[in-house]
């Protein structure tokens, strides 16, 4: 468990700082959330309101103080402007394992940024949320997140046939998982 929940924990790798997401970001959340081919693998309709955004922010501050997840702003470090997002949630405190996500700004897409991230959350997930499993779930046309997962030591697990409903239908999931002995 996160030790207190009230101190946001901050991650650093060598260009990032992962920090806790505040109203101030709700700019930069709403610039990439609005474009189609973010949300195009996501479980969210590209927004068209800012105030979308600052409530994408509120819930997920919430879910942070229940301790049902936890979410990193990704802000570089020479600005600390937010390019994206990643955390863990569908915290199975009881079974030691969540399930990551994350997103980033097309204007940092295959620029390693994702590798890096995971490194540094994953670490963390281990080490001080205690997980055992680590679990990712992607649409199997998103290219991109599978090899970022693989990249991380992610391993391929199968394909979950029409296991989601999004966007007014059902859609396929690939899963991969790591575990805590993965990693040693």
């Amino acid at each position: 468990m996160i030790d207190n929940v009230e101190r946001f924990p901050v991650l650093e790798t060598d260009r990032f700082i992962l920090r806790r997401i505040t109203l101030d970001d709700a700019k930069e959340i709403y610039n990439y959330f609005s474009k189609d081919e973010v949300t195009q693998y996501y479980d969210l309709d590209s927004f068209t309101d800012i105030q979308q955004a600052i409530n994408l922010i509120e819930r997920w501050d919430e879910r942070f103080k229940g301790k049902q997840s936890i979410r990193w702003g990704i802000a570089r470090r020479e600005d600390n402007i937010m390019m994206g997002s990643c955390g863990y949630h569908n915290w199975a405190h009881r079974n030691f394992k969540a399930e990551i996500g994350y997103e980033l700004s097309p204007l940092y897409w295959r620029q390693g940024v994702m590798t890096e991230v995971l490194t540094a959350i994953i670490a963390y997930g281990f080490e001080h949320m205690k997980l055992h499993r680590i679990e990712a779930f992607y649409d199997p046309a998103n290219i991109a997140s599978k090899k970022s997962l693989l990249k991380a030591g992610f391993k391929y697990e199968g394909l979950l046939h029409e296991s989601f409903f999004e966007k007014g239908r059902f859609v396929d999931a690939e899963i991969c998982s790591l575990l805590a002995s993965d990693t040693n």
